[in-house]
């Protein structure tokens, strides 16, 4: 941090803390709420059902318990899910749309329902109140404006978008197809507040699922021969835009998928998933999980476990929760083919940042570090519950403090 921004920080705590002693007489700086402070998590999973059967589904893990929307199905392949704040959104892919539900403490209500007009609705991801999403039947990124619903942009893409991602200000996907749904090779760079592309990465065949890492891209590959054989490899953008591209081979156990976890990169690999080392090579002895890899439909890293959705491609599969060392945290029967993950805390916004159970200075710092240094969205400092973090949330926080003393 400059110094101006430094000094900038510390007139601006001095001032809050005068403005407490001020009110308080006698220096004390320390004052706690009797306020049991409330926390709920869910993980919603999306089961994409069999093709041209329309059963695909959402289910609700919470509380060691797995439950099915109440109004399942949703329609014909439930691709991908998104939680922002206390809505989640929901692709079907075959049906073309995209679901929008309220999120309370005990069950999904619907709020809306955006008809893509067949696009092939694929992955999706939030920015400042817009929706952009990935198409591969109109092989373009739309982009939906959340406070009219309206699609305000159509990004023509070089092929078939598959996953998409922001890091840095700048929105990344994957195009996993050409026009032509031969493989392609390619990741795409767009600026959101232009919504312009702004290079074209060439990074090796079958580009599709993305995670950012210490400011790197890694991509997973998925390719095939002729006779449909599938061959794998691992891509990375680095923060310079260099590329390293690595492929594993004819026989490799891969899978589909690349993670950020515990401080590693890793891979799904034989039934589980495997570090890559700095060369993007898969150490097997560092696997997670010891499945039947024809049964490892998807994984997904949440927090410190590791999701797996199993598949026999009949209803019930099952999720399987494992801990960093392999050991079954919980398994819950689900629909049919568990593709995606998404997780939902319910938020207190009740400036308890630090989670100590006590609102009071420390909580108060925090926030204004937060506020000067434009940091990411912290839900229980938004005082006014406005979807923004600003001196308004300071001073409603310390007006809180001295009137509960």
């Amino acid at each position: 941090m400059n110094l101006f921004f430094r000094d900038k920080k510390n007139k601006f705590q001095i001032k809050i803390i005068s403005f407490l002693n001020w009110r308080n007489n006698m220096g004390i700086l320390l004052f706690v709420l009797s306020t049991i402070i409330f926390a709920e998590e869910k993980v919603f999973v999306a089961c994409e059902g069999n093709f041209y059967q329309s059963n695909g589904s959402v289910w609700t893990i919470t509380e060691n318990e797995a439950f099915p929307y109440l109004d399942n199905p949703l329609g014909e392949i439930v691709q991908s899910l998104y939680v922002d704040n206390d809505k989640l959104y929901v692709i079907v892919n075959g049906s073309g749309n995209i679901q929008v539900f309220d999120i309370t403490e005990n069950n999904l209500v619907p709020l809306h329902f955006i008809d893509t007009q067949s696009s092939g609705p694929r992955e999706m991801i939030i920015i400042d109140n817009y929706l952009y999403f990935t198409n591969w039947y109109s092989a373009d990124v739309k982009k939906i404006d959340l406070l009219t619903w309206e699609i305000v942009a159509a990004i023509n893409m070089p092929g078939l978008p598959e996953d998409i991602m922001f890091n840095n200000g700048t929105i990344y996907v994957s195009i996993i197809m050409n026009l032509d749904w031969t493989d392609s090779d390619k990741v795409v760079s767009i600026l959101p507040h232009n919504d312009e592309i702004l290079e074209i990465y060439t990074v090796g065949s079958g580009p599709g699922d993305l995670t950012m890492h210490n400011n790197d891209i890694y991509i997973a590959r998925t390719f095939y021969d002729d006779n449909w054989h599938a061959y794998y490899g691992t891509s990375k953008i680095n923060s310079e835009g260099e590329i390293t591209i690595v492929d594993y081979g004819v026989g490799f156990a891969c899978g589909g998928s690349v993670h950020s976890y515990q401080g590693s990169v890793y891979r799904t690999f034989n039934g589980g998933i495997a570090k890559l080392d700095d060369d993007l090579q898969v150490i097997p002895e560092t696997r997670i999980g010891n499945f039947n890899s024809n049964e490892v439909y998807a994984v997904e890293v949440i927090d410190d476990n590791i999701y797996f959705g199993l598949s026999d491609f009949v209803a019930p599969d099952q999720v399987v929760i494992l801990d960093a060392n392999g050991n079954e945290i919980s398994s819950y029967d689900v629909g049919a083919l568990p593709g995606d993950f998404a997780i939902w805390n319910s938020c207190v916004n009740n400036g308890d940042v630090n989670e100590d159970n006590a609102i009071n200075i420390a909580d108060i710092i925090i926030i204004i570090d937060n506020v000067l240094d434009n940091s990411p969205f912290i839900c229980n400092a938004d005082i006014n519950n406005d979807a923004i973090v600003n001196i308004i949330d300071v001073v409603l926080l310390v007006q809180n403090i001295l009137n509960n003393r």
